[in-house]
């Protein structure tokens, strides 16, 4: 049987287009949320915002009717602390993190599960991009940065499955992960704004499950490095939309790396595309 989409984009130059999130926002902060409002249903609609080490995140979840606020709160405190927790285990900013302890050669790869999975996904990546994604082709030794934050955004969203919310979406910078519905009752409605060109309308993607991961959309330019030369990356721009933001993010760094060499990349047999360039 086929598998159901997800997601689809819809092509629109309507101006006042309402988005209940929003990647790459012109203007001087993050805005990740848009016009998403209290639930249609009366249910509960949660934010929150994480910051962390390496990167900020916000959350967003529609708690189900029959839910209390006590385990809302429970469920959300959950989801903050595995995002947390990854920062401070595996982010290669802290000097006690595993991964920084595995670039001293103090731990093998294998040491841990989860340590080990981060190694393997790298290691996917790397032979997907035809080595356009190396996380150990930068200054200082392995650096799973590229997608260590899609990976904690993932892990975020399973706690919170596992505690019974699955209308939700966690947003990081100009990535995001989203399950389910907006508080108004329909999919989210994402806009993916254009870098350095402002003055044209976002795109809209409709998504009921799935990821979109950027790299360079804010303008930020020179924290790619191309692995062959080793010198940062300083332009460009890329958005993969997919099933999981750990792959789409390091496809979207790839992309900016590769140029027009990583068009070929897409689409993927399972399942990602690319939105930008």
């Amino acid at each position: 049987m086929p598998r159901q989409r997800t997601s689809r984009a819809i092509t629109t130059n309507d101006r006042r287009t309402r988005a209940d999130l929003r990647l790459g926002f012109p203007g001087t902060g993050n805005r990740p949320f848009g016009t998403a409002a209290t639930a249609a249903t009366g249910r509960i609609v949660v934010r929150h915002a994480v910051q962390t080490s390496a990167a900020d995140f916000s959350l967003m979840l529609v708690a189900p009717e029959a839910m209390s606020r006590r385990a809302i709160s429970e469920a959300l405190a959950d989801a903050v602390a595995e995002l947390r927790a990854i920062d401070a285990t595996y982010s290669p900013m802290r000097r006690t993190s595993l991964v920084a302890r595995l670039r001293r050669g103090e731990v093998s790869p294998d040491a841990y599960a989860p340590l080990a999975d981060i190694v393997a996904r790298c290691d996917a990546m790397r032979a997907a991009t035809d080595g356009w994604f190396d996380a150990w082709a930068v200054p200082g030794g392995f650096d799973p940065s590229g997608l260590l934050k899609g990976w904690a955004v993932e892990r975020a969203g399973a706690r919170l499955r596992a505690a019974g919310i699955s209308d939700y979406a966690v947003v990081s910078e100009a990535d995001l992960a989203v399950r389910g519905h907006a508080p108004h009752g329909g999919p989210w409605r994402v806009a993916v704004h254009r870098p350095l060109a402002h003055t044209r309308s976002p795109m809209i993607l409709e998504m009921t499950e799935g990821a979109v991961g950027t790299s360079g959309l804010t303008g930020q330019r020179g924290h790619v490095v191309d692995p062959h030369t080793r010198e940062p990356v300083r332009q460009g721009a890329a958005a993969v939309l997919g099933p999981d933001l750990s792959v789409a993010d390091a496809y979207a760094t790839a992309l900016v790396a590769a140029g027009p060499a990583g068009l070929p990349w897409f689409p993927t047999a399972d399942g990602y595309r690319l939105l930008l360039p």
